[in-house]
């Protein structure tokens, strides 16, 4: 019998392509997912060619009991849902709130009374605020500068007061603006990679929040798969309870990105060469500069990821291509 496991947001970016890496790997997958911002077309297919391996549950992390009923019968949980964007903490701070943190601590409940092997949630980079030291090193982090940085580092704050307090064992990955295939590229909060695809596939100008020198340590999916799989599996006592930087320790600005996508685009429709960006003011609630020290990672866990980012933005472009 195959292991039972639980993705959370399991129809979003992140989730839907972590919950096929584990259905290809031979898992049981059960999906909790509101379908607020996760896709049907994410995980239409795995319901038909998995149908025996395969669960989607359609509720809510606010909602108590949905989360009690996602996690019977589970022994690991991979916490991904979440509402993203700090522009949209900043708009609607009390919804990002009620999800992030109060969906959170249900969730958190849920896998206590049930028993559950190991608690793995996505963190957020967003956690360092302003601090201005790089690389980031995960025990030096500064000021939350958007509630969504707040409610995130809330999280790591419960999973540490639950593991010391109950017992629970928890790894939460602190992810670097990830990218690939499945990120949606719609949307008033779409994130800059896919959102900069679609407008120079539509030789649209895309636009640059500031002078386009602020930088990111842009994470591909598949090192992010990797990094949950370690988590789960790991058995070394000293890598849990434990938060990681979940990248690949490189940093890129968003002019260096124009620049990349432009090529590799370039490839498909030799006219997106000519299209040049606009510049406006920086956004609020923005980190200047974004590179993750993985060391930790590497040390505790066995890290060792696959793809640079010009590497997996190659793979992301040429997906993008084919399906939008």
């Amino acid at each position: 019998m195959s292991i039972k496991v639980l993705v959370t947001g399991g129809a979003g970016f992140i989730g839907s392509n972590l919950s096929e890496h584990l259905l290809r790997q031979g898992y049981h997958v059960r999906c909790l997912d509101n379908f607020a911002t996760g896709k049907w077309e994410n995980v239409i297919g795995f319901t038909e060619q998995y149908a025996d391996r395969y669960e989607l549950l359609v509720g809510d992390i606010r909602h108590p009991e949905d989360c009690r009923k996602a996690v019977e019968g589970v022994e690991y949980v991979f916490h991904e849902a979440a509402l993203g964007s700090v522009p949209r903490s900043i708009k609607d701070p009390a919804t990002t709130n009620a999800v992030n943190i109060g969906g959170f601590l249900n969730m958190l409940l849920a896998a206590r009374d049930a028993r559950v092997k190991r608690f793995i949630f996505a963190a957020s980079s967003s956690t360092y605020g302003d601090s201005t030291s790089l690389p980031k090193v995960e025990e030096v982090i500064g000021k939350p500068l958007s509630p969504y940085a707040i409610t995130k580092y809330v999280d790591e704050l419960y999973a540490d007061v639950f593991a010391r307090t109950y017992g629970t064992e928890y790894i939460g990955l602190r992810y670097f603006n990830v990218f690939g295939r499945r990120q949606d590229p719609n949307g008033a909060y779409a994130a800059v990679i896919p959102l900069f695809v679609k407008q120079f596939m539509r030789h649209e100008s895309p636009n640059i929040n500031g002078d386009g020198n602020y930088s990111r340590d842009f994470t591909y999916i598949d090192n992010v798969i990797q990094m949950n799989m370690l988590a789960m599996r790991t058995e070394n006592p000293e890598a849990v309870n434990q938060i990681y930087n979940t990248a690949f320790g490189e940093r890129t600005t968003l002019n260096q990105l124009v620049g990349y996508l432009k090529e590799f685009l370039s490839a498909f429709d030799p006219d997106i060469a000519h299209v040049e960006p606009t510049h406006g003011p920086n956004r609020a609630g923005d980190i200047p500069h974004s590179l993750a020290s993985v060391d930790k990672a590497k040390r505790l866990l066995g890290y060792d990821p696959k793809f640079s980012m010009k590497q997996g933005l190659k793979e992301a472009v040429k997906w993008y291509w084919e399906n939008i």
